[in-house]
């Protein structure tokens, strides 16, 4: 049986002045209630691509459809339908837990009575209640992970966007956070859309996997079907042929990612 998608993508290109190509004619669907990996070294189009399909950036041409809205056309409704969590903290260090929370709340228009419970109920959920009135710059680096995850569930959307969400964090606390996100995935039938550098998170967790190298798409299957296509016996090995061994330059730095997070959740809310 189909399954309606969460995200639709048709020959979505983005070219910049000079004529650079960041993304190439990509198209992939991403169904409702699915944990999907969109994978691919530094510099490969990742990051634009996602700025595109949430409203920070527009398109050179394709068309989008995030829960069935267009962000060129309805943007407010796409942002509303989505959270995000980059891989750079964007969090005020000197709000509590609480705080930071309710400001979001406050952004999105989540009525002030709606809010209080949903703030409770999602800082328990990350086992930061406690802490609730705590400095997040006193919280460690899976904790203030752990408060971005929750703040963009905050007004319920539809999808998750995770840029690299446990970059830097031990085992042990990448393993808790994907325990959350797992939870709400199958619960609550959250669509998941994630980016990573760590394999072993994609062949746990993804439903589907789409490899982008060079602005271009070059697999889309599930994680057992393409290592069987590429002769590898890990996620990693078939990851490495498909994209070469060439070390990539990080395109993109904390700055830009701070600036994306203030451009989403401060920008038009018409």
């Amino acid at each position: 049986m189909h399954m309606p998608s969460a995200i639709s993508v048709k020959n979505l290109s983005k070219t910049f002045k000079g004529g650079f190509e960041a993304v190439k004619d990509v198209s992939f669907e991403v169904p409702k209630g699915s944990t999907f990996a969109f994978l691919g070294p530094n510099g490969a189009g990742k990051t634009t691509t996602i700025r595109m399909l949430t409203t920070l950036l527009a398109p050179t041409s394709g068309a989008i459809t995030i829960n069935g809205f267009d962000p060129a056309h309805d943007p407010h409704a796409v942002r509303k339908s989505c959270g995000i969590v980059f891989q750079d903290a964007s969090l005020d260090d000197d709000l509590s837990a609480y705080e930071n929370m309710s400001f979001h709340a406050g952004i999105f228009g989540v009525p002030k009575k709606e809010a209080k419970g949903r703030i409770e109920e999602l800082l328990k959920f990350v086992e930061l209640w406690d802490r609730k009135d705590d400095f997040v710059k006193n919280f460690s680096g899976g904790m203030k992970r752990r408060l971005e995850i929750a703040r963009g569930l905050l007004h319920t959307p539809a999808v998750l966007f995770l840029d690299e969400p446990t970059v830097g964090l031990d085992p042990q606390t990448r393993n808790h956070i994907w325990s959350y996100i797992k939870k709400l995935n199958t619960e609550k039938g959250l669509t998941v859309f994630f980016t990573t550098h760590y394999m072993d998170e994609v062949e746990r967790v993804a439903d589907h996997v789409v490899v982008i190298d060079h602005g271009g798409m070059v697999a889309s299957d599930t994680v057992q079907g393409i290592i069987s296509k590429n002769g590898g016996t890990t996620l990693e090995d078939a990851f490495i042929k498909l994209t070469g061994h060439d070390i990539r330059e990080e395109s993109v730095d904390a700055v830009d990612h701070l600036r994306s997070m203030r451009k989403m959740f401060g920008g038009n809310k018409k």
